[in-house]
């Protein structure tokens, strides 16, 4: 089979290269799944440079989210059969091939097509749990996402809108405006010529934001200690803009917030069961027409490379995805 491999640790489009390898098999509790679209992800930047939670010993398979058909399941898999469309979130995945753990893959909601199929395991789930479990996001509240335009942001702004929260959206410029609208955004700020902080206390009469999603960390994560409310949650997803989060308690004290950390990854590790009851959620949503994974574009996957590289220079609106196999 074709597979990417990442052979150095450095910037996608130098460390990325298309080799043959030979084709995996499923082994007892694992799914072969044929490959049709892989969604790229801020993760797989990260695993290029060496910077992810997760390294990998060199070379290895990037790609951490699919849409696929079952080919052969392993001993004890009873939960998806061959030829069923499924999804699912694996690093190693960015090949025509791939063998994945039973509680890594789902059936695919039948309202999504390939491409958005491929978007809807890591967005979607990390936003349900960050707005549900960790923040307790009640229906009449103010949500303040950073990076609203982007895959995590939209899909985190859908799931807000949808729970009937009140959503405002931070975008970098002008030009992603449209896209976290299009998401479902109530009132969009343009951080790069609207002070955020200043925005939210006009939006909400004072009050603040009562929960603050952000994937950005750096300014944005300082901006959303200056723009969340009384008894507010601030949940801390990411550090996208390249600066980790700085906390301050005494902060948290005298403004009387919460910070929640979200590594999604852990609930598949340790709570499996509580990422199929999201999922079961999710694609209730997604069958209701609530939450569809925006597709800005869809490359060949020959192309995978740049499309990384793309998402690394941060000038992407939704979801990049590499159509696999047809």
């Amino acid at each position: 089979m074709r597979a990417w491999h990442v052979t150095a640790h450095g910037e996608p489009a130098d460390v990325l290269r298309l080799v043959d390898l030979p084709d995996p098999v499923a082994g007892d509790g694992q799914v072969l799944v044929r490959v049709r679209a892989v969604a790229v992800n801020f993760p797989d930047v990260l695993l290029a440079r060496g910077e992810y939670q997760v390294r990998p010993p060199l070379p290895f398979v990037p790609g951490i989210e699919l849409c696929g058909e079952v080919l052969a399941v392993g001993a004890g898999v009873t939960h998806v059969d061959v030829g069923q469309r499924v999804v699912g979130s694996h690093i190693g995945v960015l090949a025509e091939l791939a063998v994945l753990d039973a509680h890594e893959v789902f059936a695919a909601p039948d309202a999504l097509d390939d491409a958005q199929a491929s978007a809807f395991t890591i967005a979607y789930q990390t936003g349900w749990f960050g707005l549900h479990r960790r923040a307790a996001l009640q229906r009449g509240e103010t949500l303040l996402v950073h990076a609203a335009a982007g895959g995590v942001g939209t899909a985190a702004v859908q799931l807000g809108a949808a729970a009937g929260a009140r959503v405002i959206g931070v975008v970098g410029s002008a030009a992603k405006a449209d896209a976290a609208r299009r998401a479902g955004a109530h009132v969009v700020i343009d951080r790069s010529v609207q002070d955020v902080a200043d925005a939210v206390r006009a939006e909400t009469g004072g009050a603040g934001a009562d929960v603050v999603y952000d994937p950005v960390g750096g300014d944005a994560f300082v901006a959303s200690t200056k723009s969340v409310a009384f008894e507010g949650r601030i949940v801390v997803v990411g550090f996208a803009g390249g600066t980790i989060q700085d906390i301050r308690a005494a902060h948290l004290l005298v403004k009387n917030y919460t910070v929640h950390g979200l590594h999604w990854g852990l609930y598949a590790r340790t709570r499996p069961d509580l990422v199929t009851a999201a999922h079961a959620e999710l694609t209730w949503l997604a069958d209701a027409g609530a939450v569809v994974p925006q597709v800005s574009d869809v490359v060949p996957f020959t192309d995978a490379a740049d499309a990384v590289a793309r998402l690394a220079a941060g000038s992407t609106t939704g979801r990049l995805v590499v159509r696999v196999q047809d």
